[in-house]
């Protein structure tokens, strides 16, 4: 065997090996690399109390409830199912009944999603993209639609 083929041969083993760790890697990973996921989706996987996730949706209106000094209690839905969340600390500014949310935490024995952190959308007319495919899968969005809009259903 030549050099060079013995150098091709540690080249090709090398990327074998290099091919079964990232495998491996994404196969462990595989719950964990989505952005968030929607009440819908929490409900379908029955996520156990104590998992850290992202739960993505919009503010139902009429759920804001001030529980403390710095404890707001809301509910997150994609209008198909909701979510009790449970925050303590200042919400963003631009938090507000139906804007879409993103809030990090766990789930409680109790099914109250417990965040520790909350981020709402930039500005009038964002909606995190993940939360806009949410509301189109459940047939309740469509492009063009503004925010008081959201809630509505699609014209079929």
């Amino acid at each position: 065997m030549t050099r060079k083929q013995r150098r091709a041969g540690f080249i090709a083993v090398g990327l074998g090996i290099l091919g079964v760790a990232v495998g491996l890697v994404l196969f462990a990973m595989r719950d964990n690399i989505v952005f968030f996921y929607s009440p819908t989706e929490v409900a379908e996987k029955g996520i156990g109390p104590g998992t850290r996730f992202r739960l993505g949706g919009l503010v139902e209106k009429g759920s804001v409830e001030h529980t403390g000094p710095a404890t707001i209690k809301f509910v997150v839905t994609d209008l198909r199912k909701q979510v009790t969340v449970s925050y303590t600390g200042l919400v963003p500014d631009l938090f507000r009944e139906g804007q879409g949310v993103v809030a990090e935490g766990a789930m409680s024995p109790d099914g109250v999603f417990t965040a520790d952190s909350v981020l709402a959308k930039h500005d009038e007319k964002y909606m995190p993209p993940e939360v806009a495919a949410a509301l189109k899968k459940s047939g309740r969005w469509e492009e063009g639609q503004t925010k008081s809009d959201a809630g509505k259903p699609v014209a079929q």
